[in-house]
């Protein structure tokens, strides 16, 4: 266990000179915030809309998904698809700084919650909770409202390569009581305190690479993480599907919870990580353009099937004749 002293010293080496830009840069994110919501939409589509002519991989990794996950779809009508993603992308992008400082009073004026009800049950009955939390456009901030406005929750994290950021994300995370546990920790630890009744914030839709197993996604084998109904069995816990949603022109967002799932988890891992995927699907196709398009969903691919994506461009080399 790292000591008092290590803690402060790590705490003294985050205002070294160097890192005095990704300062910057965090408190000018945050400053953001406190713009009027309807200012940060406009601001965040024209950036967003910037970022899809200027993401160029990013832009190939997200059609390359919509074609395959929406083949009914024409290409023109993808394309117009497309553009509004990278919209609310943008949108997302400078409501970071609102998750980061809004006040419990200013989330409420601005979150609304459908359905909360199915939630305040299970926890006024005792019963642990898992929101099942996929990955659409308004993530963190749709984290941040639940905290704030319904129960303190725990989640998973990835540790950010950026010591200053990642420090922040922490305390701006806990700001509601909120608990962060990294991937990488003892998840006894997560599993006790959900019994106890913190909900778990879990973010089910990355690619799970070799460790995933491959069930359909939009009618194509994505390798899955099939971890939500362990989660489930070992807790006890009820999963409820929870969806953030921005409104149109800066009206705010809601935060859906959809109907607990019933008789969940089976017997079998690999049905209950399918379920999963329906789960989701069934509302990213209420609300395409807000789902986490630009993330390599497909990357890892069954053994002997070719690459979905495009391969990256790679630099070429100081001195390499064309």
């Amino acid at each position: 266990m790292p000591t008092s002293s290590s803690n402060s010293k790590t705490d003294r080496s985050l205002w070294h000179p160097r890192t005095w830009p990704s300062w910057l840069g965090v408190w000018l994110i945050q400053a953001l915030g406190w713009l009027p919501f309807p200012l940060l939409w406009a601001l965040g589509s024209v950036l967003g809309r910037l970022g899809y002519l200027l993401a160029g991989s990013r832009r190939l990794v997200a059609r390359r998904n919509l074609e395959i996950c929406f083949p009914e779809i024409t290409g023109s009508a993808r394309e117009r698809l497309l553009r509004t993603h990278f919209g609310w992308l943008g949108v997302a992008a400078f409501c970071q700084g609102f998750g980061w400082s809004a006040s419990r009073a200013r989330l409420a004026r601005l979150v609304r919650l459908r359905h909360r009800e199915r939630v305040d049950a299970c926890l006024a009955e005792g019963r642990p909770v898992i929101i099942l939390l996929p990955h659409f456009v308004g993530l963190e901030l749709g984290g941040q409202a639940f905290s704030a406005l319904v129960h303190s929750g725990i989640c998973m994290y990835q540790k950010i390569r950026n010591p200053v950021v990642e420090h922040h994300v922490k305390c701006t995370r806990h700001r509601f009581g909120g608990i962060s546990i990294e991937r990488q920790d003892d998840l006894r630890g997560l599993i006790r305190e959900v019994k106890r009744g913190t909900p778990f914030l879990y973010l089910p839709d990355q690619d799970g690479g070799r460790r995933g197993i491959f069930v359909p996604f939009c009618g194509i084998p994505a390798s899955t993480v099939p971890m939500l109904g362990r989660f489930a069995a070992m807790t006890n816990a009820v999963v409820i599907p929870t969806f953030p949603r921005f409104l149109p022109r800066g009206q705010g967002m809601e935060l859906i919870f959809d109907p607990p799932l019933d008789a969940f988890p089976s017997d079998d891992p690999e049905q209950d990580t399918a379920r999963m995927n329906q789960v989701i699907e069934s509302r990213l196709r209420d609300m395409p353009e807000q789902y986490f398009w630009v993330h390599r969903r497909f990357k890892t691919r069954p053994p002997g099937e070719a690459s979905i994506y495009p391969p990256k461009c790679k630099k070429r080399r100081a001195g390499t004749k064309r």
